[in-house]
C-alpha cells in the first residue's frame, strides 16, 4: 500500500481550514445581513406604526372631547359680534331664481359671501363632507347654493395650514359633526376667492336664514378655530331656517 504524501496531506488539511474559515465568514456574514434586514424592517414598522398611534390617540382624545372645549374658548378666539345683512336683486333666493350658469365666476361682495348668486350644481350625497382642504373644496358657486339649502359654512383663511394646530382644531370640530350632521361644513378660504377676512380674523361662520319672506345673511368672524363659537353658531342657525330648507 503506497505510503501519503506529506506535502499532499498538509495541502488538503489546509485546503480544508481554508473552507472552514470561508464558510465561517458567509454564516457570520449571512448573519449580520440578516441582522440589518431585521433592524430595517423594525424601523420601518415603528416608523409607520407610531403616527399611527398618535393618530388614534388624537382620535380618542377628540371622540371623548366636547366640541365646546376643542380649540379656543370664544373670548380667547377674539370673535366678534354676529353680522346680519340682507341679501337685495339677484342676490335674493326667490321664486324669480337666481342661478347663473355652471362655471361662471361670481365675485362675491363679501368676504366670505353668506347668500348670492350661484351655480344650479349644489352638493349633494358623497361630496357633502364636514372638511374640505385647499385640494378638495368645492367651488365657492356651489357651496353658495348649499348654504341657501340650510347649510354653515365655517370658512378658515390661507394662514391656517394644514398641519398646524388651528388646522387640527379645524379637523377635529368638523370630526365632532361627522354622521351627525351634513349641514356644518369646514372649508378653505382662498386669496384667490375674493377679498381677505377682517384685519386679526382668520376663521368666520356664514349662514343664510330666512323667516317668510324676509332674509339675512349671517356672519361672524374668529381670530382663532374656536369649538365653543362653532358650537353656538350652528345651534342658533339651524339648518331649517335657510330659503330652500329640506334640501341637502
Amino acid at each position: 500500500m503506497a505510503k501519503k504524501n506529506p506535502k499532499t496531506v498538509e495541502r488538503r488539511a489546509m485546503v480544508e481550514k481554508m473552507r472552514q474559515d470561508q464558510a465561517r465568514k458567509e454564516r457570520t456574514r449571512s448573519m449580520i445581513i440578516l441582522g440589518v434586514c431585521v433592524v430595517v424592517v423594525l424601523g420601518l414598522l415603528t416608523a409607520a406604526l407610531i403616527p399611527y398611534l398618535k393618530d388614534q390617540r388624537a382620535k380618542s382624545k377628540v371622540a371623548g372631547t366636547a366640541v365646546e372645549k376643542i380649540g379656543a374658548s370664544t373670548s380667547a378666539a377674539s370673535c366678534g359680534s354676529v353680522i346680519k345683512k340682507a341679501p337685495t336683486g339677484t342676490a335674493r333666493s326667490g321664486a324669480n331664481g337666481n342661478h347663473v350658469n355652471t362655471g361662471t365666476k361670481i365675485t362675491y361682495p363679501d368676504a366670505p359671501p353668506a347668500f348670492g348668486q350661484h351655480w344650479p350644481n349644489f352638493l349633494s350625497g358623497p361630496e357633502i363632507r364636514n372638511f374640505y382642504s385647499t385640494k378638495d373644496r368645492p367651488e365657492v358657486e356651489r357651496l353658495v347654493h348649499s348654504l341657501e339649502h340650510g347649510h354653515t359654512m365655517i370658512w378658515y383663511d390661507d394662514t391656517i395650514k394644514s398641519g398646524s394646530q388651528e388646522y387640527k382644531d379645524l379637523e377635529a370640530i368638523a370630526a365632532k359633526y361627522a354622521g351627525t350632521s351634513t349641514y356644518v361644513n369646514i372649508v378653505p378660504w382662498k386669496s384667490t376667492d375674493g377679498a381677505s377676512f377682517p384685519a386679526g380674523k382668520h376663521v368666520a361662520m356664514t349662514h343664510w336664514t330666512a323667516n317668510g319672506s324676509d332674509q339675512e345673511g349671517v356672519w361672524q368672524y374668529c381670530g382663532k378655530a374656536s369649538g365653543s363659537a362653532i358650537s353656538s353658531f350652528v345651534k342658533k342657525y339651524p339648518n331649517t331656517d335657510a330659503p330652500e330648507a329640506g334640501s341637502e
